[in-house]
């Protein structure tokens, strides 16, 4: 909802218009009367009798997310779908969502089918609240369906790779080799902490999976390691901690990469697709890519596999009887 240019004195949604006050809900003008204090004694009474505000049922299912443990990045991803809900929904009461008006807000976000879905998942948690306390009959939710999320095709080419290497900081560099030479979530190389490193490689312990892997040191990973000790004066904690000690947040490391493939030049490229590199690589240099990503099946690897080369096929013959 945009800031009022006027009459910013008007507690959310009403507005003095025609000598008169409204509170303004889902296109609904509901009179307030004329007179400023009778006004907003109503506006109140309405107000809690509703049950009312979107907001501060989108933050309990937000909280609620928080609580069952999700991992930090798909928190990050509600945190930013609570606040566009917020907004699209200010001046709806919780009574007053419709199904046709959830389908509005996913048909606005149809180019971005992922981020659609999250807010999908967000406002169903909510409103499965609002049934459970008897502030809604049903969930709007429901009957509208989720977006099918395009398979990201995106490989990074080692041309880019070293365009974007070339505009990045000591620091974000020993990031992205440390991240491409273990082909781990990013979330997992922040992580590191100096006992997960040895002689024979890195230990990780996959947060999303809770899988227990050592990828093997080699030389390009051995020197990202060595570089990356360097940068601290102290022995840290985390092997890509940040100066006070402290690990490095995900929305740090992705805003450095962002900066340096801005710098570059690159476009559409982001954290997640040097690991869609890394286990593509693997795989066309004959590496166990499955292993690597700490995946269960070949299915789940393959939505990592950027086709890098065109597949030679033949077709059938046909033998065509003489004469013809």
């Amino acid at each position: 909802m945009r800031p009022r240019k006027k009459d910013r004195h008007l507690p959310p949604c009403v507005y003095y218009k025609h000598g008169a006050y409204y509170l303004v809900r889902a296109g609904k003008w509901v009179n307030l009367g004329r007179d400023y204090a009778s006004a907003i004694h109503k506006y109140a009474t309405l107000h809690s009798r509703s049950g009312t505000n979107m907001g501060a049922l989108i933050d309990k299912a937000l909280a609620d997310a928080h609580e069952r443990g999700l991992k930090a990045n798909t928190l990050e991803q509600y945190g930013i779908a609570a606040r566009r809900l917020k907004d699209a929904f200010a001046e709806f009461a919780v009574a007053d969502v419709q199904p046709k008006h959830v389908g509005q807000l996913m048909d606005a976000y149809r180019k971005s089918p992922n981020f659609a879905n999250r807010m999908r998942s967000l406002l169903k948690m909510a409103m499965d609240h609002a049934v459970r306390v008897g502030m809604r009959d049903a969930n709007p939710v429901l009957s509208i369906e989720r977006f099918d999320e395009r398979q990201r095709t995106r490989y990074i080419t080692d041309e880019e790779w070293r365009a974007i290497y070339a505009e990045a900081s000591s620091a974000l560099r020993c990031m992205m080799d440390i991240a491409y030479y273990t082909g781990q979530r990013i979330g997992d190389v922040l992580a590191i902490r100096l006992t997960d490193v040895s002689e024979q490689g890195v230990s990780f312990r996959q947060e999303k999976t809770d899988k227990r892997l050592l990828v093997e040191m080699s030389p390009g990973l051995s020197d990202a390691v060595e570089r990356a000790k360097r940068l601290h004066r102290t022995r840290p904690l985390y092997l890509l901690g940040q100066r006070n000690g402290k690990i490095r947040s995900y929305r740090g490391a992705r805003d450095l990469f962002a900066r340096a493939a801005s710098r570059a030049g690159i476009k559409d490229v982001g954290w997640h697709d040097i690991r869609a590199k890394s286990i593509t690589d693997a795989k066309a240099q004959g590496l166990d890519a499955k292993a690597l990503a700490g995946h269960s099946t070949e299915a789940q690897t393959n939505r990592y596999l950027r086709g890098k080369t065109t597949a030679r096929v033949k077709g059938p013959s046909f033998r065509q009887s003489d004469g013809y």
